[in-house]
């Protein structure tokens, strides 16, 4: 399995991050699978953002629930995630992961 995300890179305060997360190598319709969104601010640990399952049923981290939308595109074979009114503390390499399979992350930057 391979997840590859794609990000605007720089985003606005006050604007929508929006990232997407293409998978090669399993369908994200797959039975049990879960799809997760993590983010790595910088010199900060790992944030569980949230998960969509096989079937679409969602689950968010509270910290971000009011803000954060994930959604999937079934004939793409992506999931994406949505983060709303950003601000400088968004900044974060936004990963998405399945299990032990990880993508590479993509960096967005929230300028002050």
């Amino acid at each position: 399995v391979q997840l590859q995300e794609s990000g605007p890179g720089l985003v606005k305060p006050s604007q929508t991050l929006s990232v997407i997360c293409t998978v090669s190598g399993a369908s994200i319709t797959t039975s049990h699978y879960h799809w997760t969104w993590i983010r790595q601010p910088p010199g900060k640990g790992l944030e569980w953002m949230g998960v969509m399952d096989y079937e679409g049923t969602l689950d968010y981290n509270p910290s971000f629930k009011s803000r954060t939308t994930i959604s999937r595109d079934t004939v793409k074979n992506q999931f994406s995630l949505e983060l709303t009114s950003v601000t400088p503390e968004d900044t974060a390499i936004y990963y998405c992961n399945l299990d032990q399979f990880w993508g590479q992350g993509t960096q967005v930057v929230v300028p002050a």
